[in-house]
């Protein structure tokens, strides 16, 4: 994958730049972008800019040097401002090119699939264009595919999660029930125990009645025995 990503780099003048200090600061700019010196660049093109706004080497080239510092964003913007100031349909592909190597940086396969297409559209015999488009179309595949799978994932969870609420309703309801028959159970035992308690009452009331009688009727037998008995008279002396 020696050639994905590859960037296009347009260091070209106009025929007729009426400022030297412009055409000096674009050429001092792509020897300190040659040299890996992105943030100088940077500082160089945008001087150029300002001189001259109009300039589709100024625009594109500052979009190149943001690319180079991963600021994706920023190279982007500027490879569409380059849009504005060129009819060339080769550039055009060469801009195109570049925003979609921006959008695959940031993973944003879908929209870099439509910026090579319309780079091919421009210039159909680009390779390198063919093969960034071949890989950032496998990429959108798997990034599909990943979606694919979180999703399923996702509404597996939702069903087991659902399971799971659904079985701890089902023992809430299984513990209230057990609750419930243990209450019952305790209640009839205290029912009976209370029954039982009340039972040997009565026995015991039972018998101390039959004592009472018992005791009743010795005593009967006593006064009987009494009344029987003739009273002796004391003598008077």
């Amino acid at each position: 994958m020696k050639k994905i990503l590859l960037l296009s780099i347009v260091f070209l003048f106009y025929g007729a730049l009426s400022a030297q200090s412009v055409r000096s600061l674009i050429n001092e700019g792509a020897e300190l972008y040659k040299e890996g010196k992105y943030a100088e660049a940077e500082v160089n093109f945008k001087k150029s800019l300002d001189k001259r706004n109009d300039l589709f080497e100024g625009h594109f080239n500052l979009g190149d040097a943001y690319y180079k510092q991963g600021r994706y964003d920023e190279a982007i913007q500027s490879f569409k401002n380059a849009l504005s100031f060129t009819d060339d349909n080769f550039r055009k592909a060469k801009i195109f090119h570049n925003i979609g190597n921006s959008l695959l940086k940031q993973e944003k396969y879908k929209e870099s699939v439509e910026a090579y297409k319309n780079a091919l559209k421009l210039n159909p015999d680009d390779l390198e264009t063919k093969y960034n488009l071949s890989y950032a179309l496998n990429k959108l595949k798997q990034q599909q595919n990943q979606n694919q799978n979180k999703d399923q994932n996702k509404d597996r969870n939702k069903d087991q999660n659902q399971d799971n609420d659904k079985n701890q309703d089902d023992n809430k309801n299984q513990n209230k029930d057990n609750n419930r028959n243990k209450n019952d159970r305790q209640n009839q035992q205290q029912q009976r125990q209370q029954q039982q308690k009340n039972q040997i009452s009565k026995e015991e009331a039972q018998r101390i009645l039959e004592a009472l009688k018992d005791n009743e009727k010795e005593l009967q037998k006593k006064l009987r025995k009494m009344q029987g008995k003739p009273v002796k008279t004391e003598k008077d002396w």
